[in-house]
């Protein structure tokens, strides 16, 4: 009868610690999911951005349509990109889909940049000083929450591979999260938009 006792005791503890590392990974893959949910609400900032600062620039580059054109063809697959994100959070191919279209979205405003260089009246205006301003802290928002995204995603990814969460994660389909990385490929992704005036 006593040793029915220690094992039920046994038994009791060894599920307790199941559920401890179970909820340990669902806490932490809810954090990196949070951090997500940041890094949309500044993305979702820059793009609102973006047609304000097109329409601003429109009046003064009316010869200059197709860079136009582009920012708003890469800020309609930026926000594509972000859509299959969000669906997923995590996901290796949803965030290189994003990390993408981030990227061309960052090549297209920084060709505008360098078009409105030229228009010292453009670069003048209020309107447009104002958005470029708005635009610049947005980036170092985005860029502050894909930190954060990241790190909760390397924290996830470390707590799911150490062992013996590995055991848990392994049985109740913890996949692994990606993180949200700019090609090596394509350096002009690496940039930020440079937003000068």
């Amino acid at each position: 009868m006593f040793s029915f006792i220690i094992l039920l005791v046994i038994v009791a503890l060894l599920g307790f610690w199941l559920v401890g590392i179970y909820n340990g990974l669902v806490t932490a893959r809810n954090a990196y999911k949070n951090a997500f949910a940041q890094i949309d609400v500044q993305l979702q900032r820059r793009f609102d951005l973006i047609p304000n600062l097109v329409e601003t620039a429109k009046a003064y580059l009316s010869h200059e349509r197709e860079t136009l054109e582009a920012v708003v063809n890469a800020r309609n697959a930026a926000q594509s990109g972000l859509s299959a994100a969000k669906a997923s959070p995590g996901d290796p191919a949803a965030m290189a889909e994003l990390a993408q279209t981030q990227g061309a979205l960052n090549g297209a405003l920084s060709r505008l940049m360098v078009v409105v260089e030229a228009y010292p009246d453009l670069k003048a205006n209020q309107n447009m000083m104002q958005l470029t301003e708005e635009l610049t802290s947005t980036e170092n928002k985005v860029a502050f929450s894909r930190q954060a995204y990241n790190d909760s995603v390397m924290a996830f990814n470390n707590k799911r591979e150490v062992f013996p969460s590995s055991l848990v994660a392994n049985n109740f389909n913890f996949a692994p999260a990606a993180l949200l990385d700019i090609p090596e490929d394509r350096a002009e992704v690496r940039e930020a938009p440079k937003v000068q005036f």
